[in-house]
């Protein structure tokens, strides 16, 4: 997850999108609001991962259902966290996209290939010291090479983008509503089990679409985010809890194209609140600098809950019903704020340590002939 930097035009005028000035502005600075709605993408990933792998798990015996209601409530938010993330990720690919394969190749898709690959091998060394935590590992060389190739482990995000980012260079020359359709279809597709989704393949197959989106109409989430109002956010946020409330109600998580309904209201919600977001820089500031740091707490945050689980899921289970209940109801935020900075911490130990090649592709000596440009 690469920090997100928005290219600067060359002149200050509207380009030839017809994406208009507003549209214009906010990508001729540092679009805060990116990273504003990254920092709280990861941290609901992180959250998420507390509540369904650790907390869940935990024995609570205190006689109210407060467990069950942060599983619905991370229920609640699947069709924002990885939706929103692509979408802006495929935003911010367009000039990558464009750039040729030679560059291209080594910025984008060698270096998330890399990174998924080196950290594939961190995790399953260190989750193998924690047999009991409940998440996807590879436990033979069979299981690692399936990792490797077609079915994602945890960090199937890094994966995707490379995937991603392959697939839209080399359907540059198709019509892109064609390439939206047949990514939206396949999104259809999978979220209707239609398809053999083992692992984390149904989130690369589902999310493609939102990664195309992105990239694709980028003019238009540029102006939406631009164009952003109070009114819009409270218009959004009723729409995105009616259609999953109306979701819940009928069933249909499973009918062809309702999630994929629910989760383009969850983006267009996700970019106005990052938006609006900004008014309340005590706010908006943490979530921008985490959203500026979402690779290292991506790729290090999961073994640092499997150490936490191991510690802890006993020690909590045991506890009197007094304890329990004091702990039931802020346990997955304190947990999650304990595992976004240990992971944080890590990150700058390791950087200091000068072990860099763990957060990026080595260069090998390779010299930069031109100067860096913006949206690398």
């Amino acid at each position: 997850m690469t920090t997100l930097r928005v290219p600067r035009p060359a002149a200050p005028t509207p380009p030839a999108t017809g994406a208009g000035p507003a549209a214009v502005r906010a990508g001729s600075e540092r679009a805060q609001w990116a990273d504003v709605a990254k920092g709280a993408c990861i941290l609901l990933v992180v959250l998420w991962h507390v509540v369904v792998k650790h907390y869940l798990q935990i024995d609570w015996h205190v006689g109210v259902p407060v467990p069950g209601a942060w599983g619905l409530l991370g229920e609640q938010l699947l069709p924002l966290r990885m939706p929103l993330f692509f979408t802006i990720s495929g935003v911010f690919a367009a000039n990558a996209v464009n750039r040729p394969w030679r560059v291209a190749g080594r910025t984008r898709i060698a270096g998330f290939l890399y990174l998924y690959a080196i950290w594939l091998l961190i995790h399953t060394a260190l989750l193998a010291a924690a047999p009991g935590f409940p998440t996807d590992r590879a436990r033979s060389g069979t299981d690692l090479l399936a990792q490797l190739t077609i079915t994602p482990s945890n960090l199937w995000y890094l994966y995707a983008l490379a995937l991603y980012f392959t697939l839209a260079k080399a359907v540059r020359r198709i019509p892109r509503p064609a390439v939206l359709a047949a990514a939206a279809a396949l999104s259809v597709v999978t979220a209707a089990g239609l398809l053999d989704t083992p692992g984390n393949r149904g989130g690369l197959y589902q999310n493609l679409v939102f990664f195309l989106a992105g990239l694709y109409l980028r003019p238009y989430v540029l102006r939406w985010a631009a164009t952003a109002t109070d009114r819009r956010l409270a218009l959004t946020f009723l729409g995105y809890a009616g259609v999953l409330a109306l979701m819940g109600v009928a069933g249909a998580e499973r009918w062809p194209g309702v999630w994929l309904l629910v989760s383009v209201v969850a983006v267009g919600f996700g970019v106005t609140a990052a938006v609006r977001a900004g008014r309340w820089p005590g706010f908006a500031d943490p979530l921008a600098a985490l959203g500026r740091r979402t690779l290292p707490v991506y790729v290090i945050h999961m073994p640092v809950l499997a150490l936490a689980h191991r510690c802890l899921v006993g020690p909590v289970s045991e506890l009197g019903g007094t304890g329990q209940a004091l702990l039931v109801l802020g346990y997955p935020v304190l947990l999650t704020a304990a595992v976004l900075g240990l992971s944080l911490a890590l990150h700058r130990a390791l950087t200091a340590a000068r072990l860099t090649w763990l957060f990026a592709l080595p260069r090998f000596g390779i010299r930069r002939t031109g100067p860096r440009q913006r949206g690398d």
